[in-house]
C-alpha cells in the first residue's frame, strides 16, 4: 500500500540538507522581524519571489507515499512540458524564458463570485496551510515527488461555484515569447484540461507551489500547477491562468487530439492499455534501464481513497 496514514512525515525527512537548512535560515529570518511581506510571501514585492526560494511553515500530509522520493535533480531535468519543448530536457534548458511574476489566474463560469486571484495572494493565503505530499505520479515513466501545495478545492469554495458547476477547466499561458515549445503547433494552444467536480474537490488534488520545500521551478510548471496523482501525468496542467467553472465536460488537449489514446478521465488502470504500449508495467526515475519494470496499481495505489469516485463507471470505456 502506498499511502501512509499516520501524519509523522517531518518536512526534514524527505528535504535535502542544504534545502532544509535555508529554511530554517529563512524561519529565523521572518523571526527577526522580516517577515513574509518582506520577503515576497504576502501583499506586494512579486519580484522577490522567485522559483527555489524557501517555503516557511510547511507542514506533512498523512496522504503522503513511504517511499523514498526522486532525487531533485531527476524531477527538474526530466519533463514533459511541450510549451518550453517536446525533449525531455528542453523545459529545463527553456525555463529562463518563463516569467512566473507578476502572475494573475482567472476564475469564471458557473460560480457565484468570478473573479481574478494573484499569485502574491495565493501564496499568503495558503503558505500557513501548505503541506508536503510525497506522491507518487505516473506517465510512461514513475516518480515520487514531495509536492508543497494544499488542496485545489480549498481555492475554488472561494468562488462559491453554482450547482451547474459539474466540471472544472483549466488553461495554461499562452505566450510564445516566455513559451518557445508553442512557436511550433505541435498542440493545439494553449493547454487545456478538465476534471469532473467531485475529482476537483478530492483532497488529493493538489495545487502545488513548490517541491522539496522551495518555491516550484519553471520546468515543473511555475507558478501553480494541478497535481492530480491517481491520474496519468497529462492530466496535471502547468502554468496554470484560468480556472472555470462548466456545465458540460470541458475540451482537454490531449483528448481532444487523440480521443483513442488519452481519456478525458486518465485514470491510471494496467487493465487499459495505451493503443502503442502496455500500461501494466512501468518504470521508477532512478531505477536505470535495465531494473525490472515494476506493477502498476489501480488509481496508481490510491484506490482506497477515489475509487468510489467511479463506482459503477465502466473504466475501460471512459479510460
Amino acid at each position: 500500500m502506498l499511502i501512509k496514514k499516520p501524519a509523522d512525515i517531518l518536512p526534514s525527512e524527505i528535504t535535502p540538507e542544504q534545502v532544509w537548512q535555508r529554511r530554517r535560515e529563512f524561519l529565523k529570518a521572518s523571526a527577526s522581524g522580516i517577515g513574509l511581506a518582506a520577503l515576497g510571501l504576502a501583499g506586494t514585492a512579486p519580484s522577490r519571489v522567485l522559483a527555489g526560494d524557501a517555503i516557511p511553515n510547511i507542514q506533512p500530509s498523512p496522504l503522503s507515499t513511504n517511499e523514498p522520493p526522486t532525487s531533485l535533480d531527476d524531477i527538474t531535468s526530466y519533463n514533459n512540458f511541450y510549451e518550453l519543448g517536446t525533449d525531455k530536457g528542453d523545459p529545463k534548458a527553456n525555463a529562463r524564458f518563463l516569467k512566473p511574476r507578476p502572475w494573475t489566474v482567472t476564475v469564471d463560469g458557473e460560480c457565484a463570485a468570478p473573479g481574478e486571484i494573484g499569485i502574491e495572494d495565493i501564496l499568503a493565503s495558503f503558505t500557513q496551510e501548505e503541506r508536503i505530499y510525497r506522491l507518487r505520479c505516473v506517465e510512461a515513466w514513475a516518480m515520487v515527488v514531495p509536492w508543497v501545495g494544499f488542496p485545489l478545492g480549498d481555492l475554488l469554495k472561494r468562488f462559491e461555484p453554482t450547482s451547474k458547476a459539474k466540471y472544472v477547466a483549466f488553461e495554461t499561458l499562452y505566450d510564445p515569447e516566455q513559451m518557445p515549445g508553442q512557436k511550433r503547433r505541435v498542440l493545439d494552444w494553449p493547454y487545456r484540461e478538465g476534471l469532473r467536480m467531485d475529482e476537483a474537490m478530492h483532497p488529493l488534488t493538489i495545487l502545488s507551489t513548490g517541491l522539496y520545500g522551495e518555491l516550484l521551478p519553471n520546468q515543473n510548471g511555475a507558478p501553480l500547477r494541478l497535481v492530480v496523482p491517481w491520474k496519468y501525468g497529462f492530466k496535471s496542467i502547468k502554468s496554470i491562468v484560468r480556472i472555470s467553472f462548466t456545465e458540460k465536460e470541458p475540451p482537454a488537449t490531449w483528448n481532444r487530439m487523440q480521443a483513442n489514446e488519452y481519456g478525458f478521465y486518465a485514470n491510471v488502470n494496467p487493465a487499459v492499455d495505451h493503443p502503442r504500449w502496455s500500461q501494466k508495467t512501468h518504470r521508477m526515475i532512478g531505477d536505470g534501464w535495465l531494473a525490472k519494470k515494476r506493477e502498476t496499481l489501480p488509481f496508481n495505489g490510491y484506490g482506497d481513497q477515489v475509487a468510489g469516485l467511479y463506482a459503477g463507471m465502466d473504466l475501460k470505456r471512459f479510460f
